[in-house]
């Protein structure tokens, strides 16, 4: 694959030509429209590729929960035991008194990753929690 920049023209309301304009200036000055484009392009692709079963994946989990919850701990820490093979890591944060914030990289394959990370935000107690998948495509 080639490595040599296409153009190409693209068609939209001005309103939202004016809304992506604002998206542009906000991600700061070595951005423009192109770059911005590409940034949005590469992460359809990424969720894309994700998507697809079999594709072996990384994800970083982020939950929050209530320490004091009963029991919670103990669950969190057997369903993670129970996964080591998908699980990397985990840093464990105290947000204040009584709730800490859990990030949680997993490695395998989507649908197990996605599993995993489902059970665990199910957990009662859990306050939330969101997986964000990536993978090393080719088109990165």
């Amino acid at each position: 694959m080639s490595n040599d920049l296409m153009r190409f023209s693209v068609a939209m309301p001005e309103d939202l030509l004016v809304r992506f304009d604002h998206l542009v200036a906000r991600r700061g000055l070595a951005k423009n429209r192109s770059e911005v484009i590409r940034d949005l392009v590469r992460e359809a692709l990424v969720e894309d590729e994700c998507a697809t079963p079999g594709r072996i994946v990384m994800g970083t989990l982020t939950i929050v929960y209530n320490h004091h919850a009963n029991d919670l701990q103990e669950k969190l820490h057997h369903i993670q035991h129970a996964y080591l093979e998908l699980i990397v890591s985990s840093m464990h944060v105290h947000i204040d008194e009584s709730n800490c914030l859990e990030v949680i990289i997993l490695k395998g394959e989507t649908g197990l990753v996605q599993d995993v990370a489902n059970l665990i935000i199910g957990t009662k107690g859990v306050k939330t929690g969101r997986l964000v998948m990536t993978t090393t495509g080719s088109f990165i």
